[in-house]
């Protein structure tokens, strides 16, 4: 169990870590000229590529020989992180109430953010099982 905590601590890491690097870019240069809704879905292909990325990495140099559970155990934990960062982003940094940062979104984007995060959460187990129908 505590190297499911420490690799998804890691995978968390990397793609919040990217999500936060591209949070004002967003905000302060896409969403001005383009609105919020494009401007989310121009991101939106950069953070699945990130998530594939990092997945794909862990899969292959740490999760390959752990049981299907635990690599699934692996994304559910990064995701919840990633889930109360955003919280917390958005309630001290945006001074959003909690509220406006699951509900207040825009119908099209917000879906497709919910749907990257269940990605997000079955990504390493679906790339582990990938590598291993491959050999």
């Amino acid at each position: 169990m505590p190297r499911t905590l420490g690799l998804s601590l890691l995978y968390f890491m990397l793609v919040f870590g990217a999500g936060f690097l591209l949070g004002p870019i967003r905000v302060l240069l896409l969403e001005p000229q383009l609105g919020t809704r494009t401007a989310e879905l121009l991101e939106m292909p950069i953070m699945l590529f990130v998530i594939w990325i990092a997945a794909g990495w862990i899969a292959q140099r740490f999760a390959q020989e752990m049981p299907p559970f635990e690599r699934l155990s692996i994304g559910i934990l990064a995701v919840t992180g990633v889930v109360f960062a955003d919280l917390a982003v958005g309630v001290f940094l945006r001074s959003m109430t909690v509220t406006e940062v699951f509900f207040r979104r825009d119908v099209v984007s917000g879906t497709a953010y919910y749907g990257l995060l269940v990605l997000c959460a079955l990504m390493i187990w679906l790339q582990a099982r990938q590598r291993q129908h491959r050999v």
